[in-house]
């Protein structure tokens, strides 16, 4: 066993930094010995019972694995007792247990009636957050919602004393509004703690971790409290094998990136002092390397856990550092809790709380240079199941979920300004790709790695022609129905300007792509692909109509129901939003990740970041310049990007909460489904891009010959 100094040191400092104050601690004392005593209590009826003391035994649970943190123990533990630990954090809402889970709206609501069943399953899932504030011993945020799930078991305990069926709809009501109530009352307490997580480095429990640990010792991995399966294992023992040369070469494509994205933007990055890195359990000698050479540019770094309060959560997205998600189904349920607490007045003060937290912050968010993401792929794309049961967003709550984005995002940029931070994202496999793991792990280094210069002066072509046209047209073959016209601004002076940017490797890796946010006028028609992953969720047979650039229908097959299908899309992709605008179209040039995709079989595993650079694509949402378009950008020729609003984000001049969505989706139509890319140009002749899935513009021929490998 390794030496477990460090461990019980990070502990104790982690320990003091939780003190409550006397009252709180007082509290705490008395929630924790309540929720032991429920076991043995017959207070409230079957089979409410059954919820409260599972309930009860798990936050137990986690109240032991706090107190082994604060003492160390639980860094003496061995590598086998851990995975045991980690187990029995995990086990109830894993995909074997589900179907019995009150994690599990399907199952609350057939025990509870579907109107309680889904308040069950809202607090089953705010009470998932012990685990993690265990390992942490975030005292304070196991405090509050152990009080919440008592002050909800008194109310069962009054139903059973006063005869009230807990399933009527009073019941209900005094239920919600518990609920409700208690996000109001801390939602300044949970939004301060989360902007100070997203901008203090002093907030350093992972960093902690990352940084001074043995991460040769896979027992590290289960210090974080994260879900840890044996590909976590396989992925740290990988890079635990390799030279730290060549971890270190990893990170510099990373870090140089973001270092890349300040200089080609002419932003000065001297102004920074923070960088957030997110990334995913098992890449910590990555981090490491990347935190010390952030260091060496003059730059801390910020890791921050993914949200685990309802307030603070975003849909079934993780923002920030986590582990392997055991259930995707689970979280998927619950994407739409905070529909229960969802009105005007809780906008208006969670707005507030956002506002006071920016204020309160206000030296550490203007020298915040933004967010350096390692992405990860090669899992199994997670297809969900439609769970009539969870919750749903009413018109109401989605109205107010765009309300909060839009005016959020606002607020952020006051703060954190667009026009001086920028971001950086990679992505590499995990060992869940395949028996190839390790093999596809270096081809995918490699095309991270590929001669930007070459890219860039074929780019550079494909950019003259678009330049001379009015707009590109997109057709697809091979069963694949798309069939769009892209519209493209005017140039007043073709001399010094461009409409579309040369992406080599800075912020987006890898190299690949040339991109336009395109005029929305005329940018008409159908985008079709057969399948695609976007977000962690895994679409068949996508469609998406497109008038004079706004969308005006879509549809999916992954349910039956086509209700289910739109909603899919209505959440997923236009964020609740009745339309988005086309704010992107590019036309992906990184045929040898193509190349890749082919003889691996993996193309349905890449990532978007990947995938995007493997054929055309379309983004839905804000401009691939939002909060930055008064910015001048430059090509590497010296010609300026002049296509950088639309007519919806040129609304900012005049109401700001109308030029903004929130989400920027990108979509791919790969090669093999790509019949046709051409520029239309004035006099309405046409010049081919792509014909049949192979480059034709003299000068891009170069890019065909990874194509021709892989049908080889």
């Amino acid at each position: 066993m390794t030496d477990t100094g460090f461990w019980n040191t990070a502990a104790r400092e982690l320990n003091r930094a939780c003190v409550l104050t006397g009252g709180e601690e007082e509290r705490w004392q008395l929630a924790r010995e309540r929720v032991t005593e429920i076991a043995d209590e017959m207070s409230v009826e079957e089979p409410y019972r059954s919820f409260f003391t599972r309930e009860a035994a798990f936050l137990s649970s986690m109240y032991e694995r706090m107190d082994q943190v604060s003492d160390g123990s639980l860094y003496d533990l061995t590598l086998d007792e851990l995975r045991v630990a980690n187990h029995a954090d995990y086990e109830d809402i894993l995909p074997e247990n589900y179907g019995k889970s009150f994690g599990n709206p399907t199952f609350a609501a057939s025990v509870f009636g579907r109107d309680m069943g889904q308040l069950i399953s809202f607090l089953y899932m705010e009470c998932r957050g012990a685990v993690v504030w265990a390992y942490e011993a975030r005292r304070w945020d196991m405090l509050v919602t152990t009080e919440l799930f008592l002050e909800i078991y008194r109310q069962f305990e009054d139903f059973s004393a006063s005869g009230t069926q807990p399933s009527s709809a009073d019941a209900v009501r005094r239920v919600r509004e518990t609920l409700c109530s208690w996000c109001r009352d801390y939602c300044m307490d949970f939004m301060d703690q989360r902007t100070r997580e997203a901008l203090d480095p002093g907030v350093s429990f992972a960093a902690d971790l990352i940084m001074n640990g043995d991460l040769t010792d896979l027992r590290s991995l289960y210090f974080f409290g994260e879900y840890v399966t044996p590909d976590e294992e396989r992925l740290s023992s990988f890079l635990s094998s390799l030279p730290q040369e060549e971890v270190a070469r990893m990170a510099g494509t990373f870090t140089n990136g973001y270092r890349l994205g300040f200089e080609a933007e002419h932003k000065d990055m001297s102004k920074k002092r923070t960088v957030n890195i997110r990334y995913r359990t098992g890449f910590e000698q990555v981090v490491r390397q990347a935190v010390l050479q952030f260091a060496d540019m003059g730059l801390e770094s910020v890791i921050y856990r993914s949200a685990t309060h309802a307030v603070n959560r975003r849909q079934h997205l993780r923002i920030g550092y986590y582990g392997a998600i055991p259930n995707p189904q689970f979280e998927y349920d619950h994407r739409n809790d905070a529909a229960v607490f969802l009105d005007d007045a809780f906008v208006s003060d969670k707005l507030r709380a956002l506002q006071c937290a920016y204020e309160h912050y206000r030296n550490l968010a203007f020298v915040h240079g933004g967010p350096a993401v390692m992405d990860v792929f090669g899992e199994k794309a997670f297809a969900p199941a439609a769970c009539p049961d969870a919750i749903q967003m009413t018109p109401d709550a989605q109205r107010q979920q765009v309300r909060y984005n839009n005016e959020a995002g606002q607020i952020t940029n006051r703060f954190i300004k667009g026009e001086d931070r920028s971001f950086t994202i990679i992505a590499w496999p995990v060992p869940a790709i395949g028996e190839k793991f390790e093999e596809i792990f270096h081809a995918t280094e490699e095309i991270n790695n590929l001669d930007y210069r070459t890219y860039q002066r074929i780019q550079q072509k494909i950019i003259d022609v678009l330049d001379t046209g009015t707009s590109v047209h997109v057709k697809g073959m091979n069963g694949n129905t798309t069939d769009i016209t892209v519209a493209l601004h005017e140039l007043t002076d073709p001399s010094k300007q461009t409409n579309f940017e040369n992406c080599v490797a800075d912020v987006n890796i890898p190299v690949g792509e040339v991109f336009t946010s395109p005029r929305l006028k005329g940018t008409t028609g159908t985008l079709f692909v057969s399948r695609v992953y976007l977000e962690e969720l895994h679409y068949e047979n996508l469609r998406i109509e497109v008038k004079d650039g706004l969308v005006t229908g879509y549809g999916c097959t992954n349910f039956d129901s086509e209700e289910e299908n739109r909603r899919y899309i209505q959440e997923n992709i236009l964020y609740h939003h009745p339309t988005v605008p086309v704010g992107e179209f590019a036309i992906g040039t990184n045929t040898t990740a193509y190349r890749m995709a082919q003889k691996y079989n993996i193309a349905s595993k890449l990532p978007i970041l990947i995938a995007e650079k493997m054929g055309p694509h379309f983004a839905f949402g804000d401009t691939c310049y939002s909060w930055q378009e008064d910015l001048k950008v430059y090509n590497p020729d010296g010609k300026e990007i002049i296509a950088r609003d639309n007519e919806v984000s040129i609304m900012r001049k005049k109401d700001i909460s109308a030029a903004y969505f929130g989400c920027h989706t990108d979509i791919t139509i790969p090669y093999e489904e790509l019949g046709l890319i051409e520029v239309v140009r004035p006099d309405g002749t046409a010049v081919p891009i792509i014909e049949k899935g192979r480059f034709v513009l003299p000068g891009t021929e170069e890019l065909n010959r990874p194509l021709d490998a892989a049908t080889q």
